[in-house]
């Protein structure tokens, strides 16, 4: 399947985007949402949609092993290479799991993706039609000269207020980490550039696109 020779129309109506420009991905598992932000010619980022997700394994909190059927939360990026037009779940791209911060934890597993048909093993799964407009939307990127797509995959949105809840969760620093990078997207309108220093993400505020 081709997805990129598809019609320019998805965001004809956006008369400020394009197919093509940089895109930005966040994931939110309490939510069951993905949004897609697409770069505008003001060199601002702009939400396109929200997807709702249709599948993802586990519960809150992030990936530890290979087969604990736990979808992963971080800061991941996807090239080229992690597209798969052939998935045996229709389409998908590979979220890049075991990044360096989750390297530096000894965490391992393999195979983790954002794809069609609606089941999960550690993925996120989208519909049929979600997957497609997506796909396209990575791929038109990639292809147009953005070096990766950011992906942020978060537990929930990450504000003050729904942390204050979590203060007794194991992984509490872990999602303070998170809402770092989180905050400064929210501040900035711009995707933080994120690195991995001492065992923790690292977001700085230069927009890695």
């Amino acid at each position: 399947m081709s997805v990129g020779a598809q019609p320019n129309v998805l965001i004809a109506n956006y008369k400020c985007l394009r197919v093509g420009q940089p895109i930005f991905i966040r994931i939110f598992k309490e939510e069951r949402m993905l949004e897609i932000w697409v770069k505008s010619d003001s060199n601002e980022f702009k939400l396109f949609k929200d997807y709702e997700i249709c599948n993802f394994s586990g519960d809150l909190g992030p990936k530890l092993k290979e087969g604990d059927r736990q979808s992963p939360e971080g800061f991941y990026s996807v090239g080229a290479k992690a597209l798969n037009p052939n998935s045996s779940f229709h389409l998908s791209f590979n979220l890049g799991f075991p990044n360096a911060y989750d390297q530096s934890h000894q965490r391992t597993g393999s195979y983790l993706m954002v794809h069609g048909d609606c089941v999960s093993v550690g993925c996120y799964a989208m519909t049929g039609g979600a997957i497609e407009e997506i796909y396209l939307l990575v791929e038109a990127a990639l292809q147009s000269g953005q070096p990766s797509v950011p992906v942020h995959a978060f537990p929930f949105r990450m504000t003050s207020e729904r942390l204050s809840a979590e203060t007794e969760n194991q992984w509490f620093d872990f999602l303070m980490n998170l809402k770092a990078g989180y905050d400064m997207f929210q501040i900035t309108g711009l995707p933080p550039s994120v690195t991995v220093l001492d065992q923790a993400y690292i977001s700085d505020d230069k927009d890695q696109n």
